[in-house]
């Protein structure tokens, strides 16, 4: 019996958990049911993805798409309009916004405001506090919930849990994979008078290597304390990669392309106020050890941060202006250029865009190129060089630290499902993103 296909991709290279080479990618009802020679099949759709490299689909698991409350910066159409033009075809949005997403009402209402507004699909994280820990094993539970969110440092209000009482608390409630910004917020607030005013170079200063060391040790302490899994968010520190490398039975590592590419007192010096973000840009002996991480498989997963602030509020003078840059449309430009120059290969790209991704958080049915999954496919064009610039960026702040970098490699075609989402710079269709599922938390 012949079978047609809703959608073939046709002709590309691809590279999945099988290896790389070229393969036809077959496709119904928004799942992928073929990868091989599909060269006499039929389908409704044929992509020729000749000269293409097709990927599974990236998932970003850190951004901060700033609805509800902070819209002037951001919002989930817009964000989500950047991803899926950067390649991207899930994000797992944060909870530090206003209100912020402590309950399941605030759950609710950004699951509400996603649908049919964005490109991508998606799922929140639950903000932990001191007041919510009990709940938080039943709020983890909740559809559209990618897990819960700590922040040791760089917080205020009651998103701050910075005591070890509090972070225990969490700990002992959560049964899935916690995850944490992981930095001292009682060593911060001492070293908070080593700001210079109007200098971004003392930013790493005052948010030194040892405010997240001291941290990530006391964070695995009490993860084996009370048995619980961790995931440490935007590790910027050699330190901390040597230390978390014995410590792979708790803790699980995120790192971001903007800390692996851009290289203090530099940036600040060139960027000023667009370098700022938490934790800093470090220096090149902290930027070798997150590399290390990368060849040494200690890094799980490669997230954006994508944390957008306007031109005016970056233009405050430091340490008054905010900490927080767009990334979410750039993180694959970014990283196949390093793919290019030999930093990594193609294989441990994917690995940490989208394997890692389904692997720490237990997505259903995303993450791999395989039968059964959802067809979410990244289709790239390694041999096009662009230059990333301020003006292509979809998000609403309308800017990004990496303009004028030439980019070796570029997104070409974003498919969510199935669907094409993204074609040669340009979005098609309707916005149509769902939530994401999660192993865990799927309804019996």
């Amino acid at each position: 019996m012949t079978t047609t296909y809703d959608l073939i991709v046709r002709g590309g290279e691809v590279i999945n958990h099988a290896g790389r080479g070229p393969a036809d990618v077959g496709v119904i009802d928004g799942r992928i049911v073929k990868v091989g020679d599909l060269g006499q099949a039929s389908a409704g759709e044929v992509i020729d993805a000749s000269g293409l490299t097709v990927m599974p689909g990236v998932i970003d698991t850190q951004v901060h798409f700033r609805e509800p409350g902070l819209e002037w910066k951001e919002d989930l159409e817009t964000g989500s309009r950047a991803a899926a033009l950067g390649g991207v075809t899930a994000v797992f949005e944060m909870p530090n916004t206003e209100p912020t997403t402590t309950d399941p009402d605030a759950l609710a209402d950004k699951l509400e405001r996603a649908r049919d507004r964005m490109w991508t699909d998606h799922a929140f994280y639950v903000g932990g506090t001191h007041e919510n820990a009990k709940d938080l094993g039943e709020l983890e539970r909740l559809p559209g919930c990618c897990g819960i969110k700590v922040f040791m440092g760089a917080s205020t209000g009651t998103l701050l849990v910075a005591d070890d009482d509090g972070v225990r608390e969490v700990l002992r409630h959560v049964k899935r994979r916690a995850t944490f910004h992981s930095e001292d917020e009682y060593r911060l607030a001492e070293r908070r008078p080593l700001a210079r005013a109007g200098d971004w170079t003392s930013h790493p200063e005052v948010r030194d290597a040892e405010s997240a060391i001291m941290s990530t040790r006391r964070l695995v302490r009490l993860a084996q304390e009370t048995g619980a899994r961790i995931h440490v968010l935007h590790v910027t520190t050699a330190d901390e990669i040597e230390f978390l490398a014995d410590h792979k039975d708790v803790a699980t590592v995120e790192v971001t392309p903007q800390h692996l590419t851009l290289t203090a007192p530099e940036a600040y010096e060139r960027l000023k106020g667009l370098a700022q973000m938490n934790p800093p840009i470090r220096d090149s002996h902290h930027v070798a050890g997150l590399w290390r991480a990368i060849t040494h498989g200690v890094a799980d997963v490669l997230g954006s941060d994508h944390a957008p602030h306007t031109l005016e509020e970056k233009a405050r003078p430091y340490p008054a202006s905010p900490s927080g840059m767009p990334g979410v449309q750039t993180l694959l430009p970014v990283m196949l250029t390093h793919v290019a120059e030999g930093r990594l290969s193609l294989e441990r790209l994917v690995d940490l865009t989208s394997h890692g991704a389904q692997r720490v958080f237990g997505i259903a049915g995303k993450g791999r190129m395989a039968e059964g999954y959802d067809a979410d496919l990244t289709i790239v064009d390694l041999n096009v060089r662009r230059t990333i610039r301020h003006e292509d960026m979809a998000s609403r702040c309308g800017w990004t630290p990496f303009d004028g970098m030439e980019a070796r490699g570029w997104p070409v075609m974003t498919i969510v499902r199935g669907r094409t989402v993204m074609r040669d710079g340009e979005l098609i269709g309707t916005a149509g993103g769902r939530p994401v599922r999660f192993q865990e938390t799927l309804a019996r």
